[in-house]
């Protein structure tokens, strides 16, 4: 691996998202075109309908041309593991970006039916466009809105008590812990269902893992994977995998 994919610090395009920490929280997006970028690069150099071509596509774009924030390949491992064990019929993800994550889910569980929460129509409308290119438009649904709006999206989701077998968390950190109360609160999961969250360390959500220790054993069963975060190998990060044990 090259030094500049080790040492994300020495890539423009990761000093620049340093830059644009205030629009990811207000836009979702860095705010230099990069995600618009990313669909086009991705349209232009992977095979329709070839979800791993799709993938591998937006991981060579977050290499070489501009860093990305989604999971990433590394971490991407371990939410696939995560995903099998779950053998999802219904999956949720909290996060959608540019629609990495969930297409790795779906690559993972087949059978799966993914909804996918955006705060930004923009990032929504990026997704769409790679997930039908990539073949699965039919199986991910992207909602635009956040779970802390109130209730409208929680009623647009609308699922079932004990219906969601796995979450995937990835979208502001200091909303890990609300949202996954919200969900409680809502009854989604059954006993077995599984959520996993990513950048528990980096750049953190302190508070979702306090609770997961706190409730170790009771509610919850929860491994912390240490890894690195997306897109480079020198700075640490942790997945955390939980699962639901019950109220």
């Amino acid at each position: 691996m090259g030094l500049t994919r080790r040492a994300p610090f020495l890539r423009w395009s990761f000093l620049r998202l340093a830059w644009g920490a205030r629009n990811i929280s207000r836009t979702g997006q860095i705010g230099d075109g990069r995600e618009a970028a990313a669909a086009e690069y991705v349209l232009r150099e992977s095979r329709p309908g070839d979800i791993d071509d799709v993938l591998a596509a937006i991981d060579r774009f977050a290499y070489e041309q501009s860093f990305l924030i989604n999971v990433g390949d590394e971490k991407g491992a371990l939410l696939d593991a995560a995903v099998q064990r779950a053998n999802p019929a219904v999956a949720l993800e909290l996060g959608t970006y540019c629609g990495y994550s969930a297409l790795r889910i779906a690559r993972a569980a087949p059978a799966a039916r993914v909804f996918s929460v955006e705060l930004s129509a923009a990032n929504a409308e990026i997704a769409r466009r790679i997930w039908a290119h990539a073949g699965v438009w039919d199986r991910i649904t992207c909602v635009v809105g956040t779970l802390g709006d109130g209730g409208a999206t929680l009623d647009t989701l609308g699922f079932a008590p004990g219906s969601v077998d796995f979450v995937f968390i990835d979208h502001d950190k200091s909303a890990y812990l609300t949202d996954l109360q919200s969900i409680l609160d809502r009854g989604w999961l059954h006993t077995g269902s599984i959520v996993v969250a990513d950048n528990v360390r980096l750049p953190g959500a302190p508070k979702y893992r306090a609770f997961m220790k706190q409730h170790e054993g009771r509610s919850w069963q929860t491994v912390e994977h240490h890894t690195h975060a997306e897109y480079q190998t020198l700075l640490p990060d942790l997945v955390l995998e939980s699962q639901y044990l019950g109220a």
